[in-house]
Parts: structure tokens; sequence; C-alpha cells
């Protein structure tokens, strides 16, 4: 679903408007840089560099977030590509692999008349297999670098538990650089705000969204169950209340 759809005002408030202002200011401000440097002014080359690639830098934000819009109208310019089904009358199918959960899409994009529902990309990778690894590390930098978001890395079954019995993280967002810049601003690719963005700890985000996939998988387990719609209330405003935590979204 293009961000044009589904969150206009974000576009225009935040992102659109990094874009405009950079736009705005920094054609102006390396063109009078250059016309100073030309005359011979002291000191001004370094400042001009500077502003040259943040010129760039804007450049690539604004390319980066413009990817994710396109016109619709009513469902048509909307793309449905569903990865998983997460239950049907009385039974949950949040455990089910993602290799058959993805074979059932599949017949449900070749029956479906409309175009709306399209396949969804994947590849299976063997983690013990170096050449297995190197084709998903390929797959990776050829969807990104063809505008695409990223990918989820998950193990094949979709519900897994180490060896204390605990769930395990049901999935990491891997995106590309150039989303990256969208989500962390325009220079965000510089050495030093690389090197800031390292020292981050994301180990409270990751015990949320633990906490949240058990939560989830209790509210699923009693929908499909024929609970109480109250009980299946409870697990759905649990998830609620840990996503009111302050947490900073973009870890």
């Amino acid at each position: 679903m293009p961000w044009s759809l589904k969150s206009a005002g974000l576009l225009r408030a935040q992102y659109a408007a990094v874009g405009a202002a950079s736009g705005a200011v920094l054609p102006g401000a390396v063109d009078a840089l250059r016309r100073a440097a030309e005359r011979g002014v002291e000191g001004v080359d370094g400042l001009l560099d500077r502003q040259r690639e943040r010129a760039v830098d804007a450049e690539a934000f604004t390319a980066a977030y413009r990817r994710y819009c396109w016109p619709t109208e009513g469902l048509e310019g909307v793309r449905f590509a569903p990865f998983q089904l997460l239950a049907a009358r009385g039974r949950s199918l949040a455990a089910v692999p993602h290799d058959e959960q993805l074979a059932w899409l599949d017949r449900l994009v070749e029956h479906d008349p409309t175009g709306l529902v399209r396949v969804t990309r994947r590849l299976v990778v063997d983690t013990g297999d170096e050449a297995s690894v190197r084709a998903g590390v390929d797959w990776w930098l050829e969807l990104t670098g063809a505008g695409g978001e990223g990918m989820v890395v998950k193990p094949l079954a979709a519900l897994v538990r180490d060896g204390k019995g605990r769930l395990v993280q049901p999935g990491v967002k891997v995106r590309g650089r150039e989303y990256l810049r969208i989500v962390y601003g325009p220079e965000y690719t510089r050495p030093e705000n690389l090197e800031r963005l390292r020292q981050r700890f994301p180990g409270h985000k990751r015990s949320l969204a633990l906490r949240e996939y058990a939560l989830g998988l209790e509210a699923l387990d009693r929908l499909a169950g024929g609970e109480p719609l109250w009980r299946v209330h409870e697990a759905v405003f649990a998830v609620l209340a840990l996503e009111s935590e302050p947490v900073d979204p973009r870890l």
C-alpha cells in the first residue's frame, strides 16, 4: 500500500517537509559558497564540499521516500502481497511453517482475477551452506539496489523456541541502505552518524517485541478457540499497553 494512501499526513509533515526545505536552502548555499571560492575567499572550500555533500544526501532522501508513493483510485494501484495466514475458523495458523503458508497464498494469487493480490517474493537459505548464504546476500543486495525496502529474515518454522523453551523472535527486518535514509535522516551514512547509531541498545525493544508476540499468539488461540470476546481483548489490550512504553521507534 503506497504511503501516499495510508499516511499522507505523515508524508507531508515529516518526509516531504525535510525534502522541500533541503531543496529550497542547499542549492542557494552551494551557489553562494562556489562564487565566494571563485573570488578567492579563504576558508570556504571545506564548507563548500560539505554543503555539496549535504545536497546530494538530501536528493537521495527525497528519491527514497518517493519510491513508496504512487497514485491510487479505490483499490486501483494498491498492491497486496500477504505472507502469513493467522487463523481460520476454529484453528490458529500461527505455527504453520512459512513454506506451507506461502504455498497456500500462491494458490490465492492464482485464483485472484483482479490482480490485487501479489506473490510474496522469498528465498530459502541454508545457513550452514556458504553458497546458500551468499545467494541470500546477493538477493538482498539486488532487491534493495532496485529500490526495495529490504527483507524479513525468518526461521522456516513459524513458531520456534530455544533450548530453554523461550520463544525465538519470529523475524528480523533487514532494511536496505536507502530505506534507512528515510528512517535516520538524509545524512545517516556519514561515518560520525553511523558510529553514533552503532551505540544503540535495542535490548528493550527486542524484549517488548517478544512479549507482544507471545500475547498475539495467545489472542489468536483464544479467538480460534471460540472464547468470549473479552478474553481475546485481554491479550490485545496487553499488547496495546506494551506499545505505550517509551522506546525509540527507529531502533
